[in-house]
């Protein structure tokens, strides 16, 4: 019985989900004591380490190493989890060419490498005053989101692309739709559906990048669009690579 399992979470899931999921299909592990090393947001998908019985003893080991995603950020909107599972709080279509946004991403990202300081978001279940900070971030209470040093190994700018409004907002709902649990998912798509044009079109880039453990994608997400003075968020999540650890294809 393997001791250390790469689970391929699904979007959607929270980690609780996709280890209670794979309990229910392994009926093997059923008297094993199991959790995860790291979490993975709603809206991110990819591996997730479970450890079981006797390695739950190293989990903080396996909390430190290095994490390697793929990921997308979609221009024009900036929400307050910092991906498209949230309520729109800036929207900004800004009429610029490809090349533009292209050369502002690169010039940019040379400033996203190496030990930076990173606020965690205020969704998130960083305990502040033995709270949650989405617990204050619900109640509309307004709190210092603590911060940490984080290491950016390696960042990649792959490819830009547009997307037309009808599919984007198709695809939002989709994605959110599949998502369990109170995340306030009405509220998120209404905001959506009132905020998206139709008829125009959306820029979303896509991204590789290697980081230390701890790092928010989502937040490097909003970092950037503030950098290059656009709106932005994580449109899309996949974390490919834990230490030696990968999904196999």
């Amino acid at each position: 019985m393997q001791k250390v399992i790469v689970l391929n979470k699904k979007e959607g899931q929270t980690p609780l989900q996709a280890l209670q999921l794979f309990r229910r299909k392994n009926k093997k592990y059923k008297d094993s004591k199991i959790t995860y090393a790291g979490r993975l947001d709603p809206m991110a998908s990819g591996l997730l380490l479970l450890l079981v019985d006797e390695k739950i003893k190293d989990k903080e080991e396996f909390l430190g190493l290095d994490k390697e995603y793929n990921f997308e950020i979609l221009f024009g909107f900036a929400t307050d989890t910092y991906d498209i599972l949230g309520k729109i709080k800036e929207k900004d279509l800004i009429k610029i060419k490809r090349e533009k946004i292209k050369k502002d991403i690169e010039n940019e990202l040379k400033n996203f490498k190496g030990k930076i300081k990173q606020k965690y978001p205020a969704y998130s279940s960083k305990t502040v005053k033995g709270k949650p900070l989405f617990y204050y971030a619900r109640k509309g209470e307004d709190i210092e989101p603590p911060e940490r040093l984080v290491e950016i190994k390696k960042i990649k700018f792959l490819k830009i692309k547009k997307i037309k409004g009808q599919k984007l907002i198709q695809e939002i709902n989709k994605r959110i739709s599949k998502v369990k649990g109170d995340f306030r998912q009405k509220e998120i798509k209404k905001s959506w559906l009132d905020k998206i044009d139709k008829k125009e079109s959306y820029f979303i880039a896509s991204f590789n990048i290697k980081c230390s453990s701890g790092t928010y994608v989502r937040v490097l997400a909003n970092t950037l669009g503030q950098k290059i003075k656009m709106p932005a968020l994580a449109y899309k999540i996949e974390r490919i690579k834990i230490g030696k650890y990968k999904i196999k294809k």
